[in-house]
C-alpha cells in the first residue's frame, strides 16, 4: 500500500497544471494559426478577384472578336463620310422648303451621328487612329466629288458644298437630293466592300445597316427629285 505523501501530491498537481496549460496553449496556437491561414486565404482570394476584375473582357470591347485592315479602313473612311452627310443636312435649316426633305434630314442625323460615335469607339478599342490620313499620309478627303482612288466615293468637293450653301428653297431641295443620292451611293459602295472583305462581325453588321438604310433613303430622294 502506497503511503500518503502530501508533498508528492502537490508536485504531481503542479505538473498536471503545467501540462494542461501547455496543451491549452497548443490548442490556442493551432486555433490562431487556423484563423491566420484563413485570413491569408481570404487575402489572396481578394487579390485574385481584384486581378480578375481588372482584366479586360469581351464586354469592354464595342466590337469584340478578330478584325482586319478592311474593318479599320471602313471605320476610318465612313466617319468623315458620315460627318459630311451631317454637314450637308445641317445646311437644310433655313434653306430647305420641302417637308419630305426636312423629314429625311432628321432621319439622316438620327442615324449617322450615333454611328460616328460607334465607329470611333471601335477604332479606340482596336488601338487604331480615327483618321485614315494618319494611316495613309497624303490622302485627301472630298478632293474630287467621286474620289474612287482614295476609297472615299461620294464625297462632295468644297465647290459642291459652296453651291449647296448658296442655294435656298426648291433649288436647295433639288440640289440636296441630287448630292445626297451620290453621297449615299458612295457610302453603300463602301459598306458593301466591308461586307465582302471585313472580318469583324460588329463592323459587318453596321455595314449591312448602312446598305439597308441608305438604299431606302436613295429611293425616297429620287422620288423627291421626280416630284419637284
Amino acid at each position: 500500500m502506497t503511503a500518503h505523501n502530501p508533498a508528492l501530491n502537490r508536485r504531481l498537481r503542479r505538473r498536471l497544471a503545467i501540462v494542461s496549460t501547455v496543451a491549452a496553449g497548443g490548442l490556442l496556437l493551432v486555433a490562431c494559426g487556423g484563423d491566420d491561414m484563413e485570413g491569408m486565404d481570404h487575402g489572396s482570394g481578394s487579390s485574385a478577384s481584384a486581378a480578375a476584375s481588372s482584366t479586360p473582357t469581351a464586354g469592354d470591347n464595342p466590337a469584340p472578336g478578330a478584325f482586319n485592315d478592311a474593318d479599320v479602313m471602313f471605320a476610318q473612311m465612313m466617319i468623315p463620310h458620315h460627318e459630311q452627310a451631317l454637314e450637308m443636312s445641317g445646311l437644310a435649316d433655313g434653306r430647305a422648303s420641302d417637308t419630305e426633305v426636312k423629314a429625311l434630314v432628321e432621319d439622316i442625323e438620327k442615324a449617322q451621328d450615333p454611328e460616328i460615335r460607334t465607329m470611333k469607339s471601335w477604332l479606340k478599342a482596336w488601338g487604331k487612329p480615327e483618321s485614315a490620313e494618319e494611316s495613309m499620309p497624303g490622302m485627301h478627303h472630298g478632293s474630287g466629288g467621286m474620289d474612287h482612288g482614295s476609297g472615299m466615293s461620294g464625297m462632295m468637293s468644297e465647290t459642291d458644298m459652296k453651291k449647296l450653301r448658296a442655294a435656298k428653297g426648291t433649288e436647295f431641295d433639288r440640289m440636296f437630293a441630287e448630292m445626297m443620292i451620290g453621297h449615299h451611293e458612295g457610302a453603300i459602295t463602301m459598306a458593301e466592300d466591308e461586307q465582302k472583305n471585313g472580318r469583324n462581325s460588329t463592323a459587318k453588321k453596321l455595314a449591312a445597316d448602312v446598305v439597308k438604310t441608305q438604299s431606302a433613303e436613295v429611293e425616297k430622294l429620287q422620288k423627291i427629285l421626280d416630284r419637284i
